[in-house]
């Protein structure tokens, strides 16, 4: 392998607190607000060239909670057209960078 095909992958600025969130995610259950940060989280690393483990992990979330992403995205339009899933979490901050 060749040192291009080493380096292709890249580190996300937002890795650290993402890892931290999907372990929530893992153990955690289905409220509005993990759907949320679930649908958040996929739609921020579809195509992005790293950070497999996250990708693989936010799949087994999707999975574990019985979800496609056709899904899970109809189900948190709906939670956000309520417009109080991160007004209800005082520590977190809408963050779709």
């Amino acid at each position: 392998m060749d040192s291009a095909a080493k380096n292709q992958d890249q580190q996300h600025p937002q890795y650290k607190r993402d890892r931290t969130t999907v372990d929530t995610l893992l153990a955690g259950e289905t409220t509005d607000h993990n759907l949320s940060e679930l649908a958040r989280l996929i739609i921020r690393y579809r195509g992005f060239p790293g950070a497999r483990d996250i990708q693989s992990d936010l799949k087994k979330v999707l999975h574990k909670w019985n979800h496609t992403e056709e899904s899970l995205y109809e189900q948190t339009r709906k939670i956000h057209a309520q417009g109080e899933v991160y007004r209800k979490q005082k520590s977190d901050r809408e963050d779709w960078a």
